[in-house]
């Protein structure tokens, strides 16, 4: 692919600093409503009102584009997963129902992101940028860690806590596509959804 002009106009009111902030919420808003395979930089430029070139000095192309985007959301998902887990006024309990309702609901509320957070696009293609990789991968380790947690605790059963976040992670992953693709319709529930894996998840003598 050719290298885009160098000289590129950016809508009055975009600090330099935002302007790949601002292009991401308009690419998940354009993904929204028309889905991955109609998102281009060219749309993007247009849907974020500036030139078609100012999105390439902040993306390489629309793969380095989907990869920030995922990006981001393994960042909001990693930071808000520390910062349950890491409450001290919390007990290993209420941090593993924490982390379960947290992780449907963060789906359900951004099914853009999650989409390719977790999708074929990226990662079946093996398409993913070294940026979402150094994110994506510490974040699984995350749960890893956790779950090591609540099994020296006696919370949850098992001994190999990287089977057991990959069995935990399929389940979660399952609800939340499940809402997301509308065979389960009714959001209200999730809560009740939560309670009832958490209840198959932790050991029966807690």
């Amino acid at each position: 692919m050719s290298s885009p002009p160098s000289n590129s106009s950016v809508r009055p009111g975009y600090h330099h600093g935002d302007l790949r902030q601002a292009l991401l919420v308009s690419a998940k808003q354009l993904i929204a409503e028309a889905g991955i395979e109609n998102l281009s930089l060219r749309r993007l430029a247009e849907r974020a009102g500036v030139s078609r070139t100012a999105p390439y000095h902040h993306f390489s192309d629309k793969n380095d584009l989907l990869c920030a985007i995922a990006a981001e959301g393994f960042r909001r998902r990693y930071r808000a997963a520390i910062d349950s887990f890491d409450d001290a006024s919390k007990t290993m309990q209420e941090k593993f129902e924490g982390f379960v309702q947290d992780y449907i609901q963060f789906a359900v509320d951004s099914p853009e992101e999650y989409e390719l957070m977790f999708g074929r696009s990226i990662w079946k293609q093996q398409n993913s940028t070294e940026e979402l990789r150094n994110v994506a991968y510490p974040c699984f380790q995350h749960q890893v860690e956790m779950v090591r947690c609540w099994q020296e605790c006696g919370l949850i059963s098992g001994d190999n806590a990287l089977r057991t976040s990959q069995v935990i992670w399929g389940a979660l992953h399952g609800m939340a596509k499940l809402l997301i693709d509308g065979i389960y319709t009714d959001t209200a529930q999730i809560e009740d959804m939560s309670r009832c894996a958490i209840k198959i998840f932790i050991n029966k003598s807690n």
